[in-house]
């Protein structure tokens, strides 16, 4: 899982870019749906755990509690200080959060963290197919949901998650700097996902010959 970010759009003294996630402790500070929320909030600017509340509709006390512990795993920082008032910040814009594939409990932790990610994302395209019926016709129109299955080697699956990290690149900027959003340009959700088809493969190629039988139930 990553978030692709480009540097040439970053101040000087922004965020890290491209920090790699595998200790399973931090991975699952970021297994719960209010902290993905508050990230996500927290991507458009500094914000205190009030603001953050009434975002989210959850108790000042609550966004606190969450906004602290993404603080002691390293996911945000304190804002400057404006009075009385303590904002916070994102550390990184972009995360690549990926198991160490030689500890099962990173592999577990991703996983169950992955899951909570993939089902936010499926909200937020519900909440896109709700709203159809009173948007601009075109915006439906250009919107889309795609699915294909085919067969590729290591090295193609590969290129695939290459192209995958690539398509939003060149409007990479638009979210931390409003000057570079052109007239017209609303916030989207690109989610690109490829996944070996372990259900297909135990049916019809249950047997791997170079690589052993694959993934078990």
């Amino acid at each position: 899982m990553s978030e692709p970010a480009d540097p040439q759009h970053e101040p000087e003294s922004g965020p890290r870019l491209g920090e790699r996630i595998s200790d399973p402790r931090r991975v699952r500070a970021l297994a719960h749906p209010l902290r993905l929320r508050l990230l996500d909030l927290l991507s458009d600017g500094e914000l205190t755990a009030t603001q953050c509340a009434e975002a989210t509709g959850e108790s000042p006390a609550n966004c606190s509690f969450h906004l602290r512990n993404l603080a002691k795993y390293g996911y945000i920082v304190p804002g400057e200080r404006r009075g009385k008032e303590k904002p916070w910040k994102l550390a990184t814009r972009s995360r690549d959060i990926r198991p160490d594939l030689g500890d099962s409990e990173s592999i577990g932790a991703v996983a169950a963290m992955a899951v909570i990610a993939l089902e936010r994302e499926v909200d937020r395209v519900k909440a896109w197919i709700d709203c159809a019926a009173t948007e601009e016709p075109a915006w439906v129109d250009s919107s889309t949901i795609n699915t294909s299955s085919t067969w590729v080697t290591l090295e193609e699956y590969e290129e695939i998650s290459r192209e995958l990290r690539q398509l939003t690149a060149r409007f990479a900027g638009r979210t931390e700097d409003p000057n570079l959003r052109p007239p017209g340009a609303r916030p989207i959700r690109v989610l690109g996902v490829n996944a070996v088809d372990v259900e297909r493969e135990r049916r019809v190629a249950p047997q791997r010959p170079e690589s052993g039988a694959g993934c078990t139930p």
